[in-house]
C-alpha cells in the first residue's frame, strides 16, 4: 500500500498538461465493444480505473493493447455477455457495459457495480430506462441479468438526469430498431464526447447537452481513431490546488468552458485567471476569500467531484462558507480527515459549515475515496509540517502520477511503500 510524504508550504510555479478524462475515457471504452473492427483511442491515461475497464474487456474476449499512449481495441471476437463480481467491485463505472452488451449481444449479466463508496448511486434508472426500450430485467444474488432479444427504440423520459444511465441509454439504442429519444439527460461534456465517438464510428446520434437526445439506430459500426476529452475534473483540481498554495501556473490542454462555474468562484475568491483556446492562467497570492455558498448540481451545476477539493480551500480561507452536497450523501467522509489538520467544519445532514482558519498543520490522514483523497493532498501542500496520506489508491483511480507532476510545479511530495510489521 503507498502513501504519500508532503512537507506543505511551497508554492506552486510552472506549467502542466492535463491528460484525457476518465470520465469520458470509460464510457467509451465500452461503447467499443458494439464495433467489430479495430478502434484506436489517443491519449490514453495512466489511471486504475482505466485498467480496470481494459481487464473487463479482455475478460469479455475484446483484444486490448497499448501502443505508448495509445489503446487499441478490437472486439471483433468478443464472446462473452458476463462481468464477474471480482471485476465489478473494482469499478462503479463497469455498469456502462450493461448498455453496450445488450447493443451487441441483446443479452447481458453483470455484477453490482464497486469503485468509491460516497453513497448509494443505485442503478434503477439504468433499468427502467432499459425496460423501455424492451429490455427484460431481473435482479438476483448480487447480478443484473438482462434480456434485450425485444431491444427496439422508445422514448424515455428520465426522472433524474444520471450521467451513467443517459450513457448505458445511448450505447444500449445505436444498434436497436428504431429511434429512441431520451428527455431529461445529463447534459455533461463527457456524454457529448461519447456521441461523437459513436457519430465517428457510424451512429447517429444527436442532442448530447441539450434536454432531449435523439438516436437513430443502424446496423452496424465501424472503427475509428478518437482522442478523448481533456480531464475537466484533474484541470480544476490543480486550479484549486494553485489557488491554495500561491504562485502562478499555467494548465494545458484544458477545455475551460467546461468548468467555467470554479473559473468563477475562484476569481470572486480573489485568483487572477486568463483564459486561453486550450490553455488556462492562473496566479494566488496571499489568503483567500471564502465562497459564501456553494451547492452541487448536475452540469452545468457545479460538479460533486470538485466538491471535496473547494471544500478543503475553504478551509484557509478567510470568512465563513456553506457548501451543500446534493447528488452523493457520503461525500463529507474525509472531513474528520481535515479536523485532524486543524480545519473548523461542522456536517449537518447533507450540509458543510466551514469557518477559515489561517493555516492546517500536517496530519496522519487517510483517503477514503478518489476526490476526497485528491482534497486531502491539496490540504497537505499548503499545512505546515509533514502530512502522510494513506491509501492513496483511490487516488491513483483519476490522477495520473500525481506525486511527480505536482513535484515538478515545486510541491514537496513523494511516495512511498506502506511497511507492514512482519510477524516472526
Amino acid at each position: 500500500m503507498d502513501k504519500f510524504i508532503i512537507v506543505g508550504g511551497n508554492k506552486l510555479n510552472g506549467e502542466i498538461e492535463v491528460e484525457s478524462s476518465k470520465n469520458a475515457y470509460l464510457p467509451i471504452l465500452s461503447a467499443c465493444l458494439l464495433c467489430e473492427e479495430e478502434v484506436v483511442l489517443k491519449k490514453c491515461p495512466i489511471f486504475e480505473d482505466i485498467k480496470n475497464m481494459c481487464d473487463i474487456l479482455k475478460s469479455l474476449g475484446v483484444k486490448v493493447e497499448k501502443f505508448g499512449d495509445e489503446l487499441h481495441i478490437n472486439a471483433k471476437y468478443a464472446n462473452n455477455f458476463f462481468i464477474s463480481q471480482s471485476l465489478s467491485k473494482k469499478l462503479r463505472s463497469s455498469i456502462f457495459t450493461l448498455g453496450s452488451l445488450l447493443g451487441r449481444f441483446k443479452q447481458a449479466k453483470v455484477a453490482y457495480p464497486g469503485g468509491c463508496e460516497i453513497g448509494l448511486r443505485p442503478v434503477d434508472l439504468h433499468l427502467k430506462g432499459l425496460r423501455a426500450l424492451g429490455v427484460k430485467t431481473k435482479e438476483c444474488h448480487g447480478y443484473i441479468n438482462c434480456d434485450g432479444s425485444g431491444l427496439k427504440g422508445s422514448n424515455i423520459c428520465l426522472d433524474f438526469p444520471s450521467v451513467g444511465a443517459t450513457e448505458n441509454l445511448i450505447m444500449a439504442a445505436v444498434l436497436a430498431k428504431g429511434v429512441t429519444t431520451i428527455f431529461n439527460p445529463a447534459k455533461e461534456p463527457e456524454i457529448e464526447d461519447l456521441q461523437n465517438f459513436l457519430n465517428k464510428m457510424g451512429a447517429k446520434v444527436c442532442g448530447a447537452g441539450t434536454n432531449t437526445i435523439t438516436i437513430v439506430g443502424v446496423k452496424k459500426l465501424n472503427g475509428c481513431h478518437y482522442t478523448p476529452i481533456p480531464d475537466r475534473i484533474v484541470a480544476g483540481t490543480y486550479l484549486i490546488a494553485s489557488a491554495m498554495c500561491g504562485g502562478k501556473l499555467l494548465i494545458k490542454n484544458v477545455i475551460s468552458n467546461h468548468f467555467s462555474i470554479l473559473i468563477n468562484k475562484l476569481q470572486n475568491s480573489g485568483c487572477k485567471i486568463k483564459q486561453f483556446n486550450d490553455k488556462i492562467y492562473i496566479e494566488s497570492s496571499g489568503r483567500l476569500k471564502s465562497i459564501n455558498f456553494i451547492k452541487t448540481m448536475p452540469y452545468p451545476g457545479f460538479p460533486t467531484d470538485l466538491q471535496s477539493q473547494i471544500l478543503c480551500m475553504q478551509t484557509i480561507s478567510k470568512g465563513y462558507s456553506l457548501i451543500q452536497e446534493n447528488l452523493f450523501e457520503t461525500r463529507f467522509k474525509f472531513v474528520p480527515e481535515l479536523l485532524k489538520m486543524g480545519a473548523n467544519i461542522t456536517i449537518k445532514n447533507q450540509t458543510a459549515y466551514v469557518l477559515g482558519v489561517k493555516k492546517l498543520f500536517g496530519a496522519e490522514v487517510y483517503a477514503k475515496d478518489l476526490r476526497g483523497g485528491a482534497a486531502l493532498v491539496l490540504a497537505g501542500l499548503c499545512a505546515e509540517g509533514y502530512t502522510t496520506v494513506y491509501d492513496v489508491y483511490h487516488i491513483d483511480r483519476g490522477y495520473e502520477n500525481l506525486e511527480k507532476k505536482l513535484s515538478l510545479l515545486g510541491a514537496d511530495i513523494k511516495r512511498e511503500r506502506e511497511q507492514k510489521w512482519q510477524e516472526k
